[in-house]
């Protein structure tokens, strides 16, 4: 029988979830989803003086938001949890006890000052077979000195004992074998009797192994962090039922070298994180993708397409679609840069197919955030106002400076058009085309566009500075939608009012 495959992402909630996570978790969950698997997320929050208030619901919003679905976590539940490291102390306990019991690990007490020390007196020390016999560690320590210390209270680690000279082999199934020298490697600390808990190196393997994780994909910056694992799969004897590592490329700047950052994000106007974020110390807030205006399912198709390709040139493709093609034989293993240009052409072509009512849904939080009382406008309305000037918009916030004229009335007028198309006759002439208007039947578009351009004609006007004057004085500047549409949707009241303040507003150089 196959085994289920179950593939965990496993954030630490120090601060807001960065796009490269989100990457991360978005291919654990297409790879788990195409084979029937299991997604866990799981909390890493072993390190305490990191921990920062507010970023685990942050993470599991962000995951909410983008459609990446959770299967078991800290909030879902599930068979194998707790699903937060801080609540799995006993378990961790258990296996240190297991490494010390079998040889596989020490105790040690060197004191951060004592390690300082040692950095300072021996170049590129490294706390492994060559030194540790110089160090205070159990190995060195007779055994009731080393009770003695522990019983009053002397703070303490647990480190993995590397047997030197061993060539170690990390199966990567996007990179192929990985081997190095396990005499590069540290006796890395397992476990601080500080604070009880372990370090990121014992807890996620004791918790892949008990959680029944197959798979592995994570950033390419924890590939150095593989071998160690490898070694510690082994001296639990596990090795037969260790996940297999997918290491995947980094994002990279969009200019220059290096691995994507926030910095790049502020220098270039993009977001870096896929909700915004109010850092609970310094006060900061950093900018989200969600409330710039981007539309979840363009972030996920985006950043699919940032590592991986689906054997062709499809680029517009769904969640499902997503799944579908996923391979991580299609990976690569080179960095992608984050084209945050095309993040925008993902959400142009995805905001252009959202239904009218949703995409006025979404537009509604940007009403009220300019000082808009959606309710004082009809559904019908919104959705008709966003419809007409959605082409223009790659985002949902753009349609404010496309749709505002449709909600709040100019009170500026664009000076270069006043000068091109306002004149002595200007307000003569359009307050008898307002009376044309009130002597229609009704204000559909095309009906009404036969007759004041058939009366424009006939009168002799000019029939750009016309048009272009009401536009000026309905909109605000030469620009947007079809005058015609746009008097049909807001009615003859709003556009004689808006006529009446220009002519009073707009005063030609003496």
């Amino acid at each position: 029988m196959q085994q289920e495959v179950r593939v965990r992402f496993a954030p630490s909630p120090t601060g807001p979830l960065h796009i490269g996570g989100v990457r991360t978790a978005l291919y654990n969950y297409l790879f788990a989803r195409q084979n029937g698997g299991k997604m866990i997320l799981r909390i890493e929050d072993t390190d305490s003086q990191r921990f920062v208030p507010g970023a685990e619901d942050y993470i599991n919003e962000a995951l909410a938001w983008l459609g990446i679905g959770i299967d078991e976590g800290v909030r879902e539940g599930g068979p194998y949890g707790p699903y937060k490291q801080s609540e799995r102390r006993d378990i961790y306990r258990e296996h240190v006890k297991m490494l010390l019991d079998n040889g596989r690990a020490y105790i040690a007490f060197d004191t951060p000052e004592e390690l300082e020390a040692k950095r300072a007196a021996v170049a590129n020390f490294q706390y492994d077979a060559r030194t540790r016999g110089q160090m205070r560690n159990s190995l060195t320590l007779p055994a009731d000195e080393v009770k003695r210390l522990i019983d009053a209270g002397e703070k303490y680690v647990v480190r993995f004992k590397i047997e030197p000279d061993q060539q170690v082999t990390v199966n990567d199934l996007l990179r192929g074998p990985v081997t190095i020298s396990s005499n590069v490697l540290d006796d890395k600390v397992l476990y601080k009797s500080a604070d009880d808990l372990p370090t990121y190196h014992l807890a996620n393997i004791v918790d892949d192994h008990l959680m029944k994780i197959t798979h592995v994909i994570r950033g390419e910056e924890w590939l150095p962090s593989a071998p160690l694992h490898q070694l510690l799969y082994e001296a639990f004897g596990w090795a037969d039922t260790a996940p297999r590592f997918v290491h995947l490329p980094l994002l990279l700047k969009p200019d220059g070298k290096g691995k994507l950052s926030k910095r790049d994000g502020d220098r270039l106007g993009f977001p870096v994180f896929p909700l915004e974020w109010h850092d609970p110390k310094s006060g900061e807030i950093s900018s989200g993708y969600r409330e710039r205006g981007y539309i979840p399912q363009a972030v996920v198709n985006f950043l699919a397409l940032l590592g991986w390709n689906p054997g062709d040139d499809t680029e517009i493709m769904s969640m499902d679609e997503l799944i579908s093609k996923f391979s991580l034989d299609h990976c690569s293993k080179a960095g992608a840069k984050f084209a945050y240009e095309k993040g925008l052409w993902f959400n142009h072509k995805y905001l252009q197919e959202l239904p009218d009512e949703e995409l006025a849904r979404q537009f509604r939080p940007v009403l009220e955030a300019h000082g808009v009382n959606p309710a004082d406008f009809s559904d019908e309305y919104i959705q008709k106002a966003v419809a007409m000037v959605k082409g223009r918009a790659n985002l949902v916030t753009d349609l404010w400076d496309q749709a505002r004229f449709f909600f709040v009335a100019p009170t500026e007028y664009e000076a270069k058009s006043v000068k091109k198309r306002w004149s002595e006759d200007t307000p003569a002439i359009l307050r008898a085309m307002i009376e044309q208007l009130r002597a229609l039947p009704n204000l559909e578009s095309k009906p009404t566009e036969d007759v004041i351009l058939a009366w424009i004609a006939d009168k002799g006007y000019h029939l750009g500075n016309t048009m272009n004057a009401l536009r000026l004085a309905v909109v605000g500047e030469c620009k947007g939608p079809h005058m015609f549409d746009i008097i049909e949707l807001m009615g003859l009241d709003p556009v004689a009012e808006r006529v009446e303040a220009a002519i009073a507003n707009i005063k030609l150089p003496q």
